[in-house]
Formats: C-alpha cells, structure tokens, sequence
C-alpha cells in the first residue's frame, strides 16, 4: 500500500506521517487489496482537515473529517473509511 500525504497549509511532520502510516494498517488488516492511498491534511482558520481517497480492488472509497484538533480528525478519516472499506468488501464477496 502506497500512501501519498499532501498537507495544505500544515507541515509534515514525521510524527504526523507515521500517525497516518500507522492508522492506515488498520485499515489494510480489514481489507489486504489497497492499492494506493492520497491523504490531504489542511487546516482553515480554527478547523482541521483530513480526506483521503483509497483506490482498493474493483472501486474507490473517499472520506473527510474536520475537528479542532488534527489527530482526532484523523482518527475520524479512518473511522469512516473503516466503514466504507467493510461495505465494499462485504460487495465484492457477495458477488
């Protein structure tokens, strides 16, 4: 899984590229075909921004989260996508 991390008015840090890489094998744990993972983290006067759009097997699954604070905003991303990755494996293995 190739995780491309773009940040919009943000810095990089290291510490924030491994919290990402490490939510991300979470996901990874429910569903082994991701291919290709961009993430945007961006930040707008007092909110925080994560999306992410994950290229799996067979579709696409898109995702955004705001919250003061960048950590929970990320941790609401892979909630989300948590979800949709489920579904559409659950999809594919009904087929």
């Amino acid at each position: 899984m190739q995780i491309n991390l773009t940040g919009h008015h943000i810095e990089i840090t290291t510490s924030l590229r491994q919290y990402v890489e490490e939510k991300f094998t979470k996901l990874e744990r429910h569903f082994d075909q991701i291919n290709n993972v961009h993430v945007i983290l961006n930040v707008q006067k007092m909110q925080q921004k994560a999306e992410a759009k994950v290229q799996l097997a067979g579709g696409e699954v898109f995702a955004m989260s705001e919250n003061p604070d960048m950590y929970a905003a990320i941790d609401s991303l892979i909630d989300k996508l948590d979800r949709q990755v489920i579904k559409h494996k659950e999809k594919l293995t009904k087929h």
